[in-house]
């Protein structure tokens, strides 16, 4: 099978044929064996690109795997063989699910009890984009912030993965959602979502333009802060939350950490919520599993959709991961197999 692989530690967006490439494309990988009676094999159909595996190659994540080894963590494809105790799928059955490791390859193994089935009428590859970026946003609002009908989300990234999914998660719980991003692609996407306020970072002032949007609704600040980019914007975004808000710190997109005043998460009462999603799976991988069935059952009714703006077949893998880094995604850059690539140009 063809199966990227991670040789060394370095820059994914080098040219898979330079051989200073940390990544490689094997063309005859071997093709995993079930290794219990409870186990399945998936044929890949599709594969998604978070910035958590972008980090991981560089050597930049927290969880730092033995080299060589096979990037990738949410997937969706087609059960092709069964151990002999597998009682939930069948072979041909669509399947979804994540991984710690190992989706960039055309086939995964896996535990039944891993898997979940797509339901009829979803697309295959936007379930492939489902586990990580809404899995993130989904236990960040619903179970860790508890993010009510009514109350105010403030999606700092919104154009993003987990900001886009943040978006939509915020709008199926009721509440009322600004977003901010960069430039008018984003904007225009975002107000299409039926986004409350977006702002643009490229010509307006945070600060200001959701200080004005608050005035005008009579509402007295934020309930919900939701950043995965850090540094000044989320310093900034800190003068705006009211008395009793959820900070939601899902990551560090901009490269700079920033600090949170004790004091005044003091004085304010204010919860500081860090996200680790893919730990869950350890400690609470319940949480995970409530989690990932209740996003694909609003999949299937429409409540959300996943937005994909650039796939790749896996040859190209460093345009996938160029896009990454370059901010040129809104939504999800999808891995897909077996079908002819149409993606949108760098």
């Amino acid at each position: 099978m063809e199966a990227l692989l991670c040789r060394k530690l370095g820059d994914p967006t080098v040219s898979v044929e330079d051989e200073n490439s940390p990544i490689i494309i094997s063309k005859n990988h071997p093709i995993p064996q079930l290794d219990s009676p409870t186990s399945v094999r998936v044929r890949i159909k599709a594969t998604s690109l978070n910035f958590a595996n972008y980090l991981q190659i560089l050597g930049k994540y927290q969880e730092k795997p033995h080299l060589p080894f096979i990037p990738g963590s949410d997937f969706s494809g087609i059960v092709d063989s069964v151990g002999s105790n597998v009682t939930n799928f069948r072979v041909g059955d669509p399947v979804c699910s994540f991984a710690a490791l190992g989706s960039y390859a055309q086939y995964l193994v896996v535990d039944q009890t891993q898997l979940f089935r797509v339901p009829e009428g979803c697309d295959l590859v936007a379930a492939g984009a489902l586990a990580v970026a809404f899995g993130t946003s989904h236990v960040g609002l619903v179970h860790r912030a508890q993010l009510k009908s009514g109350q105010v989300l403030l999606v700092l990234g919104a154009a993003g993965g987990v900001g886009l999914a943040a978006v939509q998660i915020g709008k199926a719980c009721g509440a009322i959602v600004i977003a901010v991003a960069r430039g008018a692609e984003k904007v225009q996407l975002l107000k299409s979502m039926g986004v409350d306020h977006v702002v643009d970072l490229g010509n307006e002032n945070v600060t200001e333009s959701v200080k004005e949007f608050l005035k005008v609704k009579r509402l007295k600040g934020i309930d919900v802060l939701y950043d995965p980019v850090g540094g000044k914007l989320m310093k900034e975004s800190l003068r705006l939350l009211k008395w009793g808000a959820n900070i939601l710190i899902i990551g560090f997109a901009s490269g700079e950490i920033p600090v949170i005043p004790a004091n005044i998460a003091l004085v304010k009462n204010w919860t500081v919520h860090g996200l680790y999603w893919g730990s869950y799976k350890i400690h609470r991988p319940a949480v995970l599993e409530d989690s990932l069935k209740e996003l694909l059952s609003w999949l299937a009714k429409g409540l959300i959709s996943v937005h994909i703006s650039h796939s790749y077949g896996l040859s190209e893998a460093n345009l996938a991961f160029t896009a990454i880094r370059d901010r040129k995604a809104i939504g999800k850059v999808m891995i897909v197999f077996d079908e002819k690539i149409t993606r949108s140009k760098l």
